[in-house]
């Protein structure tokens, strides 16, 4: 029984307005995560959860399925996304849809690869996970660079060690969440949460985890892939001479 993929993609978008069907070097972003999700012959299923009809309308273009619209109190700025994951598991389900795993992959990622999605399954299996999330190893490090205030107000490390490490390289390793979850189905409708207690990493790099939460990040994703169709361009046209 092969894995369902879902993409959560809601209408009010506030850092980068209309973000997940904003042309990306000439695509909708939402796309480039559908597309992949198609190619990889990994799923039975890709599905976009929304409450916008426009994206729900992209995304049936670009191949994926839409079953099922959100409703409008689970696509706010305050909803966490464990429940819109519950309610779309749900909905899947009374709708004839069989599946045992769920990858939750988030279209604001459009650089991760199939390779890591297969390893997550695959990671999930054999050590009978309750999930398994793609992180690289963050460079802002909570016993090393990062702060916050403390109760006086004023400035700490957020997380103390007897002696202050000398490096970011000496310090303990600490991981980014992005966007790619891969779930157990039956152990997420036991706990109702997004992280669970058996969860792995799968350590992927840090240049196919970069994430759009900002329009200068939208920019430099842009210029990357701009660069890499101009590259491909370039060979093409020498490998025709």
């Amino acid at each position: 029984m092969k894995p369902i993929c879902f993409i959560g993609a809601r209408g009010g978008s506030k850092g980068v307005p209309g973000k997940n069907i904003k042309k990306l070097a000439g695509k909708p972003l939402i796309a480039y995560s559908i597309e992949s999700a198609i190619n990889s012959k990994l799923f039975s299923h890709v599905i976009v959860s929304t409450d916008d009809k426009k994206i729900a309308n992209v995304a049936r273009k670009y191949g994926a399925e839409v079953p099922f619209m959100r409703p409008k109190n689970l696509a706010t700025d305050t909803i966490g996304f464990d429940a819109v994951l519950l309610h779309g598991i749900k909905k899947l389900f009374s709708m004839g849809y069989d599946f045992e795993i769920l990858v939750l992959r988030d279209c604001t990622v459009p650089f991760l690869q199939n390779k890591d999605i297969e390893a997550s399954i695959k990671l999930l299996k054999r050590k009978n996970a309750d999930l398994v999330i793609a992180v690289y190893r963050q460079h802002f490090n909570p016993y090393f660079n990062m702060l916050e205030k403390n109760s006086k107000g004023f400035l700490e490390l957020i997380k103390k060690m007897n002696k202050r490490p000398r490096s970011r390289q000496e310090s303990p390793p600490v991981y980014q969440m992005n966007g790619l979850y891969t779930y157990n189905v039956k152990q997420f409708l036991k706990y109702k949460k997004i992280l669970l207690p058996k969860t792995l990493p799968h350590v992927i790099p840090p240049e196919t985890g970069l994430m759009i939460d900002t329009k200068l990040e939208f920019q430099l994703i842009e210029l990357i892939i701009k660069n890499k169709l101009n590259r491909s361009f370039g060979k093409a046209i020498v490998n025709q001479k």
